[in-house]
């Protein structure tokens, strides 16, 4: 298991997934004991030990982990695209890679599930009509191929895809309300002096930079025209700000850990900072009061889904898009939207959810019974709705998503010395 755990680790650590960390170049589509494999190279946070198990138990398939952090999956499909036969990856990195000619055009027409595709993915909008904001890389941006090899992005749809989606998020501010004592509405609170020493923003520069952005629109302080490609100067002045306030104390840490992110806010070191939803669950289940809080400004997203390397071909990729298919028709679905992510096929994950979980979930209805992860655990009573409300209201509010900015080196120089003043 990688060290720094830099993407969605909640389903790691409630399914006690430890990731294999041997990785061979070249591995046979079928092993010894006659069940075909899988080495599927990823965080290993959309897998676990109970989504292993039904895939074993429904297809045969086994699957050979190759877990690193999101910068290190990058760099294998750069330098080793022999080293692994599926890919989980998130669609912001698809700059990066798809020039490099090192992943295959996924083939739509042998997804199943396709035209079932949440068109939060292929239009850039809600299932309802809402438009979603496509600052940074918006999956509807890097979907599409021009064909199965190419190094270019089609503007239109094309049978070719970068990746398969399959899970998604929209992300904010966690807060302790218990603590706060009023309501929090703006992202700029972050860097209110009333919290000083009691703030926190997560330590990965690709993402810490657009809620920092987040925050200095809030303050009123700018207006990007996009904050997921700012300008050297517009870095600038974001890390000017946020290296003031560094250096005020408002901050008591910047993590880069998951579980270093639940510690902050269960034991009240911090009272509001960046965290992932699967946080909120963690600190929930222990009994302690946190809130995914809904802002003015919006969200910010994150996507994910599942490639191929150029590498992968005849029998192994038919046992890759047999794995995909399997994942998408609707079990690790409902599983996913449990843990408060979103399944990219919603019919299918419905179809595995009792009616008042997708309620709750998905609609944003008072829970009318205890909504439970998928490993038993209490997230929420009777009564209860979820933070954010419903599917549409959460992902219609989208402001911005993560990306790889044309001047990302200069970004990361940049935060790395904000984080060293």
């Amino acid at each position: 298991m990688t060290k720094k755990i830099n993407r969605r680790v909640m389903l790691q650590t409630t399914s006690g997934f430890v990731a294999a960390s041997a990785v061979t170049l070249s591995a046979p589509a079928i092993h010894a004991d006659g069940h075909a494999v899988v080495r599927y190279l990823g965080t290993a946070v959309n897998m676990g030990d109970e989504i292993e198990k039904r895939l074993f138990e429904d297809t045969g398939i086994k699957v050979k982990y190759i877990s690193k952090t999101t910068d290190e999956v990058t760099k294998s499909i750069l330098t080793q695209p022999n080293s692994f036969d599926i890919v989980d990856s998130e669609y912001f990195s698809m700059p990066k890679l798809v020039p490099s000619g090192n992943i295959l055009g996924m083939d739509t027409t042998k997804i199943k599930e396709w035209d079932n595709v949440t068109s939060v993915f292929t239009k850039g909008m809600t299932p309802g009509g809402k438009k979603i904001g496509l600052q940074g890389t918006a999956p509807s941006k890097v979907m599409y191929l021009k064909d199965n090899t190419s190094k270019e992005f089609s503007s239109e749809p094309s049978r070719w895809a970068t990746l398969i989606p399959t899970v998604y998020n929209a992300d904010t501010l966690g807060i302790r309300p218990d603590l706060i004592n009023r309501p929090i509405n703006n992202w700029s609170e972050l860097l209110n002096p009333e919290f000083k020493g009691k703030a926190s923003i997560l330590n990965i520069p690709s993402i810490g930079i657009m809620d920092a952005a987040m925050v200095v629109e809030s303050m009123g302080e700018y207006t990007y025209p996009d904050k997921g490609n700012m300008t050297k100067d517009e870095i600038d002045l974001t890390m000017k700000i946020f290296t003031e306030a560094k250096k005020s104390g408002q901050f008591r840490a910047f993590w880069s850990d998951f579980n270093e992110s639940v510690n902050l806010m269960a034991s009240g070191e911090t009272v509001i900072q960046s965290m992932w939803s699967p946080a909120i669950t963690a600190v929930r289940s222990q009994g302690i009061p946190c809130i995914y809080q809904p802002l003015k400004e919006g969200y910010r997203a994150w996507a994910a889904g599942f490639g191929l390397p150029a590498t992968t071909k005849g029998k192994q990729a038919d046992v890759c898009y047999e794995f995909i298919n399997w994942y998408l028709s609707g079990w690790v679905g409902a599983y996913l939207n449990r843990q408060g992510y979103y399944s990219a096929i919603l019919p299918t994950a419905q179809a595995y959810m009792e009616p008042y979980e997708w309620d709750y979930w998905m609609l944003g209805k008072k829970a009318t019974k205890d909504i439970l992860s998928p490993t038993g655990q209490k997230l929420a009573s009777v009564g209860e709705v979820r933070d954010g409300g419903s599917y549409e209201d959460r992902m219609g509010g989208v402001a911005c998503w993560n990306a790889t900015m044309d001047e990302n080196k200069y970004m990361v120089r940049k935060w790395n010395e904000m984080i060293a003043s």
